[in-house]
C-alpha cells in the first residue's frame, strides 16, 4: 500500500535533501512548514544555508507544476502542498495554531480520507502527541548513523587454531579463511563462522587452545599482515594497550590520510595524535609534515566567533586548554618533576606555538581552504555537523593527514545527537575506504586515571 508521508520542517532543515528519500510514495508538505521555512531562511551558519537550499528546491519544483495539486519527484513519488484542515478537531487544550498542530489536523485529515499517513519529524513531542490521539508518527532516519552500539568500531577479536598462529608469526600472512567468530543466538556448541573482513580493520587473533596466547595485525587487500608501526615510540610514547597499539598504527601510517578515533574520555585518543604528530613534524628527518593545525568544534561557538573580543587566537584559546594540557605532558616526560617549575613547563607549550609547530584555527576559517602537507587534529569532532565533517574532510590537500577524535556519548551541541553528529556520520560513510583507519577505543583501555576508568565503567 502506498504511503503518504507529511514532512516537519526539522527534517528538511537537517537533510535538505530529504524529499526524495521516500522512494515513489507520496510527500505532503503543510503550508506552516513554508511559513517555518520563511523564518529561518536569513538563519546564520548551517541552518540557514540548509533553509535556503530547500527553498531553492521547492521553487524548481514549482516550475514543473501547481504544488497544491502535486508534483513528479526524481524518486518516483509526488510532492503536494497541503493547506490548513482548519475544520478537523484537536482536544480543546490544544493550540490549533500552533504549527505542530497544523501538523497533526493535517494528518489526521488524510487518515479520515482513508490514507496510510505518517507524519516525519525529528521533534520528540511531535511523535508523542501524534501517538496520543492515535496517529502514526516516525523519526527520520535515512541519513542518520546506526545507535553507537551498532557502530563501526574499527577492530575485531578473532580464533585461530594455534599452528596458524605460529605460521603467521614467521609469514606475516594469514589468509581470513583460517580465522573464525562463533555465531550468536546459536544452540550449543555454538557454529564456528568466518567473519566478514572491511578494509584497514584492525585484529586481534588468538589461539583457540590457548587463549592468553595473542598477535595483533589489521585486514589490508584481502589478508591479514602484522602491525608494521608496533616497534615505534613516537615522540617517545610507548602504547600502553590494544587500542592504543591500534591508534599508533593507524596515525604512523603515512599512505592513509584519514583516521577516525571513537571512544570515552581519558583513553588517550587527543593525546596520542598529538604525539604522533610532534614526531612526525619534529623527530622526522624529511619533516613528513609542515605542521601541526588544531580546530576543536564548540557548540555555538563557531557561528558567534565574530562576535567575541580579541584577535582569533584570543578568542580560540578557551577551547584550546585540554589541548595545551596534553602538551604539557609531551614536553616534559619527567611525571615526578613535571610541575615543579609551572613558567617553565608553560613556555616549553608556548615555544610550540610561537615557532608554529602548533597552530590553531576556528572551524569557520577552515571553509574554503585547501590544507597541504598538514597534520590536521579535530578534537571533540562528535560536535561537527555530518556537512561539517564532509567539509572538512574535502578540505584535505596533498600530503595532508586528518584525525579526527571524539565520543560520539559526549556531544555538546543541542542540535546533534549521538546517530547525526559528524563523527559517527564520517565514520560509517568512510567505513571500508583504502584512505582511511578508524579504532574505538573500549572503557578498560582509558589511562587517565583510576578514578576516570573506574567512572567510564559504571557511569
Amino acid at each position: 500500500m502506498k504511503k503518504t508521508y507529511i514532512i516537519d520542517t526539522n527534517v528538511l532543515i537537517q537533510s535538505p535533501h530529504a524529499l526524495n528519500s521516500f522512494e515513489d510514495n507520496d510527500i505532503v508538505l503543510p503550508i506552516s512548514v513554508l511559513e517555518e521555512l520563511d523564518k529561518h531562511k536569513n538563519a546564520d551558519g548551517e541552518k540557514g544555508a540548509n533553509t535556503r537550499s530547500v527553498i531553492r528546491s521547492l521553487d524548481k519544483l514549482r516550475l514543473s507544476g501547481k504544488l497544491t495539486d502535486g508534483v513528479k519527484l526524481d524518486s518516483g513519488g509526488t510532492l503536494r502542498l497541503q493547506l490548513n484542515c482548519a475544520h478537523i478537531e484537536l482536544p480543546d487544550t490544544w493550540d490549533s495554531a500552533s504549527p505542530d498542530n497544523r501538523i497533526l489536523k493535517i494528518c489526521k485529515h488524510l487518515v479520515n480520507e482513508g490514507k496510510h499517513a505518517i507524519i516525519v519529524t525529528n521533534d520528540i513531542i511531535l511523535r508523542i502527541k501524534a501517538d496520543s490521539i492515535g496517529l502514526q508518527a516516525e523519526e527520520f532516519t535515512t541519513d542518520r548513523s546506526p545507535e553507537i552500539e551498532k557502530q563501526y568500531k574499527g577492530r575485531l577479536i578473532v580464533w585461530v587454531q594455534d599452528a596458524e598462529l605460529d605460521n603467521f608469526a614467521k609469514t606475516h600472512q594469514l589468509s581470513p579463511d583460517n580465522t573464525y567468530v562463533l555465531a550468536e543466538n546459536c544452540d550449543e556448541p555454538c557454529a564456528k563462522v568466518t567473519p566478514c573482513y572491511i578494509e584497514n580493520q584492525f585484529i586481534t587473533l588468538v589461539s583457540d587452545t590457548n587463549p592468553q596466547k595473542t598477535m595483533l595485525g589489521k585486514y589490508q587487500n584481502g589478508a591479514i599482515v602484522p602491525l608494521y608501526y608496533a616497534g615505534h615510540r613516537p615522540f617517545g610514547i610507548k602504547p600502553r594497550n590494544t587500542g592504543q597499539k591500534f591508534v599508533q598504527e593507524a596515525l604512523m601510517d603515512n599512505s592513509v590520510p584519514l583516521v577516525i578515533i571513537k571512544g570515552p574520555a581519558g583513553t588517550a585518543k587527543t593525546f596520542y595524535s598529538l604525539a604522533v604528530g610532534l614526531s612526525k613534524v619534529m623527530e622526522s628527518d624529511i619533516k613528513e609534515y609542515r605542521k601541526i593545525l588544531v580546530c576543536r568544534p564548540g557548540a555555538e561557538f563557531d557561528d558567534n566567533i565574530g562576535f567575541l573580543p580579541g584577535d582569533e587566537q584570543q578568542k580560540i584559546n578557551p577551547l584550546l586548554r585540554p589541548i595545551r594540557d596534553n602538551l604539557e605532558i609531551l614536553v616534559d616526560g619527567n611525571e615526578e618533576q613535571r610541575y615543579e617549575d609551572e613558567q617553565l613547563l608553560s613556555n616549553k607549550v608556548e615555544e610550540l606555538f610561537d615557532r608554529e609547530i602548533v597552530t590553531a584555527q576556528a572551524l569557520n576559517f577552515i571553509r574554503g581552504r585547501s590544507i597541504i602537507k598538514t597534520w590536521l587534529i579535530i578534537d571533540e569532532a562528535q560536535n561537527l555537523t555530518p556537512k561539517q565533517a564532509k567539509g572538512i574532510i574535502t578540505r584535505a590537500g596533498k600530503h595532508t593527514k586528518i584525525v579526527l577524535v571524539g565520543d560520539p556519548a559526549q556531544i555538546d551541541n543541542h542540535l546533534l545527537d549521538e546517530r547525526t553528529n559528524g563523527l559517527s556520520f564520517a565514520s560509517e560513510k568512510m567505513k571500508g575506504s583504502k584512505l582511511c583507519y578508524q579504532i574505538t577505543m573500549d572503557n578498560n583501555e582509558c589511562e587517565r586515571s583510576a578514578l576516570a576508568m573506574d567512572a567510564a565503567n559504571r557511569m
